[in-house]
Formats: structure tokens, sequence, C-alpha cells
């Protein structure tokens, strides 16, 4: 069984996630810098992330922002230790 492998460029800001040493046999982009690998029987072997560090900041912001917005209703069910 192949091992998943990350690489990062930095001089490009591009991340790449080797998920199987299988040969590419086509890709699908799923978004504007997004596109994932597929090998012959169209299965997930990579996935390829442009401006890789805009997009892993935004998706830790976001994530984050999220669980802050529900914070107050948290501490609402949760005891406050004291």
């Amino acid at each position: 069984m192949n091992e998943t492998r990350m690489m990062y460029f930095e001089q490009d800001d591009i991340l790449h996630i080797v998920i199987s040493d299988e040969p590419e046999a086509g890709s699908v982009e799923l978004g504007p810098n997004i596109t994932v690998e597929l090998n012959a029987a169209g299965e997930l072997i990579g996935i390829e992330i442009l401006t890789a560090s805009h997009f892993i900041r935004d998706t830790i912001v976001e994530s984050i922002q999220g669980r802050v917005l529900h914070l107050p209703k948290m501490q609402q069910v949760l005891p406050i230790a004291r």
C-alpha cells in the first residue's frame, strides 16, 4: 500500500498531496485552485492546491470563526470552573 505524502513547493506556493503512486490518467478541477488527480479507474490518487498558503490560512480562519461564533452558546451550556 502507498503512503500518503505531502510536498510543498514554496516558490510556486503549491501543495501536492500524493495518495497513491499509480499513474495519473486524468484530473478534475474542483475549484479555482484545487485539482484532484485520478487513476484509470477514476479513483483519487492526488490533490494539488495552488496558492496553498492562502487556501490553508483561509480554511483555518473560517473554521475558527465558525467555532468562535458558537462560543457564547457553548459557554451557556458548559459550567464555568472556578
